[in-house]
């Protein structure tokens, strides 16, 4: 019965090629998305997976709170891990890492090689405890157990050392703190899995520079910079170790956070959530929403959703041609199981030709999607077993989803009737179809709407005054004490280029992390009523170079030592009159010191966007700095719009300081653009997958309209021979289709409206949604469903009448 069963789909679907292509091209194309989105999802729930005992490996999280303003970081003070081990026999590991966030680029050197590398890590002497790599080279046991020893990222020891094994090898470092020699312990790989420690080079902590400070801090309140985690023992339980954690905080560093007026409260975040949580700041490396994942898998389930809508309506809509099947078939004894059976046996069947054929698609596809959402996802066919568990999975549902309806309705038939020619009333599944393609465009025109919505956003985003100078402006960046030590000679003889306005040196910059912050009060406010404020360090030309306006006071001069510019948000919090702000003094007090440190107001600077537009403007300040070693950057603006010759006396300028150091510059304007990184790659996504889900839709559409048409053909030759014109006719048709459409606008709207909103609830500074958004994606959708449904119309309307009145 089974051979019956696959003999008789394949010679339907050989019958009735249109049909077949439609259904199988149209699975395919939508298995193809949904097997990316899927592989997707899963490659970023990877990440932390692979190590040993991972769900024993939690990372501490700090919330800070003071003076109202709470601040959830990734990250604690330098002595809190320790003190975990130390106090707690849960605790079976700690290790402490600090990748730095102000200049964190090395400069490597091997025999005549040098090697510029991001992402230096400091990590403690048991991070290879409690951190799995696979290495290629050294031993896990042994590394970094030496002062100035390094373990290197096997792509970095290839570009330095070649084929040549590194280990136990002499390197020279530099990097903005110091230069120094260090012995290689091994190389390793990312073979096992991946990680959310964003590290090409693993330094001991016994390393002198910001290593030896974290081994030396006592601070319990302050210095909350170091990534710190534990290993717990396999019986201990995580949550009730967690309620320990204030007691433990109070005895060992209450006094420090009471005498600065801080609240902190200690979290174990299990390591496998990290890359996917976006609750905490200052984290390692780049974490990904669950929201934004859920949206990928939504849209992933839609598409393939509007794929099996393809097959229902087809497959009803062709059920007259089965219907005499399923008569005989019931004469000769088939029972009602036995034929719904077959037609899921069919629908699987075609769902396993369409997700096979959409194998090689993907592995043609994947360099081309990977491009749209950033991402590595593979394909491996041979030895990945979850692979094929998910594709059957595929198969199954799809074929399920696709073929349950179309199964228990013909199955149903009345043998009788159907037998004598009267099936009318057993196939009248018209509203059942019209409300299938209803969904389809309610789901196409919520895509295209997200699509005007985003964009809105984004090109709203890029004309946004933001306060500052972004356009034509470039940025050097220093990254040794070398370098650093050129930098003012060099900013003196940019000046003097025709091109250059202006140009000022900073330790960062507008769009990057301000990683400098303190909590700062007036005379006549008490400490526990400080104001969090981050700060920039620079010198007398920067406000100048990056356009940022004063409302009152003066900008810095020259050793102007102990002075700051304030921005209007810091003014009116630490409730200070703008007019009157400047010439007064501010105050900060550490856990530290035993006194507080004062500054003297120089201007009050206009609110600026010094972050992304997700926030709003918060407290601000530039700080004077008379040593030119704090500094990492210039800052350029230029009036040339000839740039290519302008980057070529730069560069000359550059050489003749940095014979030895390569030339390297940002434009500001690109690296404001990346904050919105994930909304530019969520664009990309929604925008090539709402086509590839309109190009579904509008096969189905196509082949309805194939369908009415030839239902019609009849009506349409009488309407010919009394008269009718072929635009009449275009109309008939293509009107039932375009009301649907009009149908779905109006349930889509309060749909879309409700998803943009949320969408732009992330942002302090947004758009507002315009009733244009909707009736534009509303008279796209309808051009799209009046162009595919017009081919057919126009098809049918040409044809000769005579023939289509002839008897079938």
């Amino acid at each position: 019965m089974l051979k019956s069963y696959v003999l008789t789909a394949f010679r339907f679907l050989q019958k009735n090629r249109s049909f077949s292509f439609i259904n199988i091209f149209g699975l395919a194309t939508g298995t193809v998305c949904c097997l990316y989105m899927l592989l997707y999802v899963r490659e970023q729930y990877s990440y932390d997976q692979h190590y040993k005992q991972a769900e024993n490996i939690y990372r501490i999280n700090s919330s800070l709170k003071r003076a109202g303003d709470v601040h959830n970081a990734a990250t604690t003070s330098p002595p809190i891990a320790p003190a975990l081990k130390n106090d707690f026999p849960e605790i079976q590991q700690y290790t402490r890492i600090s990748i730095p966030m102000s200049d964190n680029r090395q400069l490597l050197h091997y025999q005549d090689k040098a090697l510029y590398v991001t992402q230096g890590a400091y990590v403690d002497s048991t991070f290879f405890d409690i951190f799995t790599y696979h290495f290629v080279s050294g031993q896990a046991a042994t590394a970094l157990s030496g002062p100035y020893t390094v373990v290197l990222l096997q792509s970095v020891a290839e570009k330095l050392f070649g084929s040549t094994d590194p280990t136990g090898k002499i390197i020279r470092i530099e990097n903005a703190g110091s230069t120094h020699d260090f012995k290689v312990d091994g190389v390793v790989d990312e073979s096992l899995g991946k990680s959310h420690i964003q590290a090409n080079v693993f330094f001991s902590m016994n390393s002198g520079g910001i290593g030896d400070f974290i081994l030396q801090n006592d601070s319990w309140a302050s210095n909350n910079f170091v990534s710190s985690y534990v290993k717990l023992n396999p019986a201990s339980d995580p949550a009730a170790l967690e309620k320990k954690l204030p007691a433990f905080l109070q005895q060992h560093g209450g006094q420090q956070l009471k005498s600065i007026g801080m609240e902190k409260v200690l979290h174990l975040q299990p390591i496998r959530e990290v890359h996917t949580s976006t609750t905490y700041d200052l984290g390692l490396g780049k974490t990904v929403s669950t929201r934004f994942l859920y949206l990928l898998l939504l849209i992933a389930v839609l598409i393939q959703v509007i794929a099996c809508i393809n097959f229902m309506n087809l497959s009803t809509a062709r059920a007259a041609k089965r219907a005499k099947e399923v008569g005989i078939r019931k004469v000769m004894g088939a029972k009602r199981n036995d034929l719904i059976q077959q037609f899921l046996g069919e629908s699987l069947l075609l769902s396993a030709i369409g997700v096979l054929l959409a194998l090689p698609l993907l592995a043609l596809a994947l360099p081309y999607l990977n491009m749209v959402t950033q991402a590595d996802v593979t394909l491996d066919l041979l030895s990945d077993y979850r692979l094929w568990l998910m594709i059957t999975a595929l198969i199954v549902t799809t074929g399920l989803v696709a073929g349950s309806y179309p199964a228990f309705y013909l199955s149903a038939f009345n043998s009788i009737k159907v037998m004598k020619g009267n099936f009318s009333n057993q196939i009248s599944a018209a509203g059942i179809r019209r409300s299938l393609v209803v969904f389809q465009f309610v789901l196409s025109i919520v895509l295209i709407t997200g699509i005007i919505t985003i964009y809105s956003q984004l090109n709203y985003i890029k004309s946004r005054d933001l306060g500052f100078e972004k356009d034509q402006q470039l940025v050097l960046s220093f990254h040794t004490q070398d370098a650093k030590s050129k930098m003012t000679g060099l900013a003196t003889a940019l000046r003097q280029l025709p091109e250059i306005k202006a140009a000022g040196m900073s330790n960062n910059y507008p769009s990057q992390f301000v990683f400098n912050d303190m909590h700062i009060h007036t005379a006549v406010t008490n400490v526990n009523d400080a104001v969090e404020t981050q700060y920039m360090l620079t010198d007398e030309k920067f406000s100048t170079a990056m356009g940022i306006q004063l409302s009152a006071g003066r900008d810095f001069r020259a050793a102007d030592s102990g002075r700051v510019l304030i921005n209007e948000t810091m003014a009116r919090q630490l409730g200070l009159k703008t007019a009157t702000a400047p010439g007064q003094r501010i105050f900060s007090q550490s856990a530290e010191a035993s006194t507080p440190v004062s500054f003297e107001i120089a201007g009050v600077m206009k609110d600026f966007n010094y972050n992304s537009l997700h926030d709003n403007v918060r407290p601000f300040m530039l700080m004077y700095d008379t040593d030119p070693t704090d500094f990492s950057h210039i800052i350029i603006n230029s009036n040339s719009k000839n740039y290519k010759a302008l980057l070529g006396k730069i560069s000359a300028t550059w050489k003749s300081f940095l014979p030895n150091v390569p030339f390297e510059y940002v434009f500001l304007d690109e690296a404001v653009q990346q904050q919105y990184e994930t909304e530019i790659t969520l664009s990309r996504i929604i925008n090539y997958f709402t086509l590839i889900a309109i190009l579904i839709s509008c096969l189905g559409l196509f082949g309805l309209a194939a369908f009415s048409a030839e239902q019609r053909k009849k009506e349409i030759g009488i309407r010919k021979a009394l008269g009718a014109s072929v635009a009449g006719i275009v109309r008939l048709l293509s009107g039932d289709f375009l009301k649907l459409v009009l149908i779905a606008l109006l349930i889509a709207t309060p749909i879309a409206w409700y998803a943009m909103s949320q969408w732009l609830s992330a942002y302090a500074y947004r758009i507002s949604i315009q009733w244009w958004m909707f009736a534009g994606a509303g008279l796209l959708a309808s051009l799209i469903a009046l162009v595919t449904v017009s081919f057919q119309a126009i098809r049918a309307a040409l044809v000769n009448p005579v023939k289509s009145l002839r008897a079938d």
